[in-house]
């Protein structure tokens, strides 16, 4: 959508930094501008938020057009005002980040893109405008909220192991955890229940199979 630019006030977007766990890495969403300025360089999803548009759903419309998904879980992370973050004029973003499970995605690209793709947080390309600030408060605001959340059981399946669930914790924090110590914090938060089945894994012995009691929301851990 092109910038009101004759208005003469600022203008107000916003940006989703959507991560997910895709071979064992923390990846996030990542589209190919079309359009100046930064064309051709790589953004996060977002768009200008309507004059009657709420500014929460316009991130869950941008984000439903650019996965394909609604109904995630999608935070608000922090607003990014500095005069000039945009080259055109007075451009100020509210961010967000949404967590998306893998299997549940299927991307799509919109009418302002010309590519969307999954990239490491490791392995980057040069962003536009200030999203690599927007890309690093995210993982920090994401890596915080492990300790006093259940904000890691949106990367879940239905179905997992503790082992399962303690690889999560380390690729976001990047860092390996005490197994027994994992383990112990984790049934202590009674936030996941056993099932009676289990998974088969070559000559290992079996490992039993897990759920999160509330998958659809994130509960603070007092």
């Amino acid at each position: 959508m092109p910038l009101p630019t004759e208005s003469g006030r600022p203008v107000l977007t916003t940006n989703i930094v959507v991560f997910t766990l895709r071979d064992e890495q923390l990846k996030l969403l990542l589209i190919r501008r079309r359009n100046a300025p930064f064309e051709g360089c790589w953004s996060l999803p977002g768009g200008v938020v309507g004059t009657d548009e709420d500014v929460e759903a316009n991130a869950m419309r941008k984000l439903e057009d650019s996965t394909g998904l609604s109904g995630i879980y999608l935070e608000q992370l922090y607003t990014f005002s500095a005069p000039e973050r945009d080259p055109r004029e007075r451009v100020i973003s509210v961010a967000y980040y949404a967590l998306v499970a893998s299997k549940r995605l299927q991307l799509r690209t919109d009418a302002d893109s010309e590519g969307v793709g999954w990239f490491s947080l490791n392995e980057l390309p040069e962003l536009a405008f200030d999203h690599a600030q927007m890309v690093d408060t995210a993982h920090q605001r994401l890596a915080a909220k492990l300790d006093y959340s259940t904000i890691a059981f949106q990367f879940m399946p239905e179905l997992f192991t503790l082992s399962d669930l303690q690889n999560v914790f380390q690729i976001i924090l990047n860092r390996d955890l005490d197994k027994r110590n994992f383990r112990k914090r984790m049934r202590a938060m009674e936030q996941i229940r056993q099932t009676s089945q289990v998974q088969k894994t070559g000559s290992h012995r079996p490992a039993r199979l897990y759920r999160v009691n509330n998958p659809h929301e994130v509960r603070i851990i007092k």
